[in-house]
């Protein structure tokens, strides 16, 4: 008898983080690898390879929370973009007011499931604005111990 692997948590964990922060007024931002392959948002916002999106209802268009992929249309500095976030490249997603969230381990074969699949690069001009914020240190670990003063407040949860 074969046994099927399990799925990755990361999709189900992403849906109900997103869940539960927009149920309690606050807005999720999810930290990006913007340097996997797959990824597709607007390079002049990227810094040291990352990118830290606001992905709350309001600030997206057609949000699509895929078992394999992130994917919807916003508005970077008022210019709209299709932009698509495989699971591999999502390293954690925490509240702006809060910075409560989750850090997320990378998984063996989890961007297997990405066939890099071609966005479709025709953004609706009506999408919302997305909010844009640094994509500085977002964590609290063993090689940063104290949260930045004002910043997030992430911790790795085994």
């Amino acid at each position: 008898m074969t046994e099927t692997p399990l799925s990755s948590t990361r999709a189900y964990l992403l849906r109900a983080m997103h869940e539960w922060m927009t149920d309690n007024n606050q807005t999720p931002l999810v930290v990006v690898d913007a340097e996997l392959d797959g990824v597709a948002v607007p390079r002049e916002h990227v810094k040291d390879g990352r990118i830290v999106l606001n992905i709350a209802w309001a600030a997206t268009r057609d949000l699509q929370l895929g078992n394999d992929v992130i994917s919807f249309q916003a508005r970077f500095s008022g210019v709209p973009h299709v932009v698509t976030l495989p699971l591999a490249a999502v390293k954690g997603i925490y509240a702006r007011e809060s910075g409560q969230g989750m850090v997320f381990q990378d998984e063996p074969g989890l961007g297997d499931a990405y066939q890099g699949q071609d966005a479709d690069n025709t953004a609706d001009p009506d999408a919302r604005d997305t909010d844009q914020v640094d994509a500085g240190e977002s964590g609290d670990g063993p090689e940063n111990p104290r949260p930045r003063p004002g910043g997030p407040n992430l911790r790795v949860v085994k």
